[in-house]
């Protein structure tokens, strides 16, 4: 007979190492989803990583319970529980989007990335803490709490997927669901030290998920290894007609076949220029060093052509724009006020005329054309994940959180972000490969090579609490 796992071991696995256990009987889909509720109930009230759990946890963990003891048609994902970020409907539970206006509308439907989970058998625990209005990158928000970073609690862990992020790094879920508009999966995955994927924009349906900017919206997987984003991504990719951004394969996913001697890797010629801090550069450094010939052929890439700033600020209007006509009755709801940073910054996009989105928009089609110029002659770009690490959250949110992360959403390519180490101060940080738009796998397989190389996957572990 099979020794019992206890909690910490199955907390800190990896899902794919789950899988095997589910399916060897070493524990059981309610075993899992209890060990993880109980986890919750101790920790996400000094965390705040959760906004909502779903009470039917208990009937689905033991609906994929019957199903293997019944011999039935197992699911990619049976058994594994997921965390959805609070911007994505889950039926039966308000999707609040981090607003105080929101928190009664249930959703009557599930997003479609919900609806690819449970048919894969995937038990959804509960909804993620988040910005409010998904509109930032520090999770710090003044209806639900502010996210906690499990390496060190008083500080950011990033956003505006930071509750998916922490819960993830906390081992309070198998992987978790977030979205990504400027970086908001990759800057919390870099600051809470686990592995992320924006896929290749279109690529998985949003179907269901409050837009924040619509050319620039991504599904984004949370996870503690390699492994777990490849799975998963695999499993929620289709072509969604209800999407007007879904791809019908465009662009095919190609197939994970890179050859480290031929690889051709682009790096920032002068990180610092682009605003990268000493304390990242100093990790980056040592875990380029680490990875040597892995990363095949380095070129340097001079920049200059590509404001970071200027384009982020163009996506920051259009986003803007966006989500105030989203959040237009919530602005108007005075008996359930947002924030008045969250108000400042809709009514500047109100402030401006249409003149002023068609100059942006023109910005980030630029963008666009700037990005295919590095991936004409190169097959990855290799850069840190965030200029900094996470940083406390009583001081003011950094302008530059999302430089570094918003070249992939402007471009459309997937970009994938692990742990590259620690800073002397023992903050995580992140290593960030972006491809070219169709590249997704052949991302994962060198971002596995890296981990590998880097001890990255041995590194997350589930911070003392």
């Amino acid at each position: 007979m099979s020794e019992m796992l206890s909690d910490s071991e199955l907390r800190e696995a990896a899902a794919y190492q789950q899988l095997h256990w589910l399916a060897s009987g070493r524990v059981d889909g309610r075993g899992l989803a209890a060990t993880y509720r109980a986890a919750i109930e101790r920790e996400n009230p000094a965390l705040d990583a959760f906004i909502a759990l779903d009470p039917t946890l208990g009937d689905q963990a033991a609906s994929s319970d019957a199903r293997r003891a019944q011999g039935a048609a197992i699911g990619r994902l049976d058994g594994l529980v997921v965390a959805v970020k609070d911007n994505f409907d889950v039926a039966g539970l308000p999707t609040t989007a981090g607003l105080p206006t929101r928190r009664t509308r249930i959703a009557a439907e599930d997003a479609a990335v919900v609806e690819r989970l449970r048919a894969a058998g995937a038990t959804i625990i509960g909804k993620t803490n988040l910005d409010e209005g998904s509109l930032g990158t520090t999770s710090n928000n003044p209806h639900f709490g502010a996210v906690q970073n499990p390496w060190r609690r008083g500080f950011t862990a990033g956003g505006s997927s930071g509750g998916s992020a922490a819960a993830v790094a906390a081992g309070l879920c198998s992987f978790a669901i977030g979205s990504d508009t400027l970086g908001s999966i990759r800057i919390p995955a870099s600051h809470c030290g686990v592995f992320a994927i924006k896929p290749t924009h279109g690529e998985l349906s949003t179907r269901g998920m409050v837009r924040a900017a619509r050319r620039l919206d991504a599904v984004g997987i949370l996870a503690r290894s390699v492994v777990d984003l490849a799975i998963v991504l695999q499993v929620l990719d289709f072509h969604d007609p209800a999407d007007p951004r879904s791809r019908r394969r465009r662009v095919p996913l190609a197939a994970p076949d890179w050859e480290p001697g031929y690889l051709r890797a682009a790096f920032a010629a002068d990180l610092g220029a682009l605003g990268v801090g000493e304390p990242v550069r100093k990790v980056f450094d040592v875990a380029v060093a680490r990875l040597g010939d892995l990363l095949g052929k380095r070129t340097d890439v001079d920049f200059d052509w590509h404001d970071f700033g200027r384009t982020r600020r163009a996506a920051l209007l259009v986003m803007e724009a966006e989500l105030g006509v989203e959040f237009a009755a919530d602005l108007a709801d005075e008996r359930n006020p947002v924030s008045p940073r969250l108000r400042r910054m809709l009514d500047f996009a109100r402030g401006k005329s249409a003149v002023d989105y068609a100059a942006a928009d023109r910005v980030l089609d630029e963008a666009i054309v700037n990005a295919r110029r590095v991936f004409e002659d190169q097959d990855v770009l290799v850069l840190p994940t965030v200029a900094h690490p996470a940083y406390p959250l009583d001081e003011p949110e950094r302008a530059n959180d999302a430089d570094l992360t918003s070249f992939a959403n402007l471009a459309g390519c997937p970009a994938v972000s692990l742990p590259m180490g620690k800073t002397a101060d023992g903050l995580p940080v992140g290593l960030q490969l972006v491809g070219r738009p169709g590249s997704d796998l052949r991302l994962l397989e060198l971002a596995a090579a890296c981990a590998s190389v880097l001890d990255a996957e041995d590194a997350v572990s589930i911070p003392a609490r």
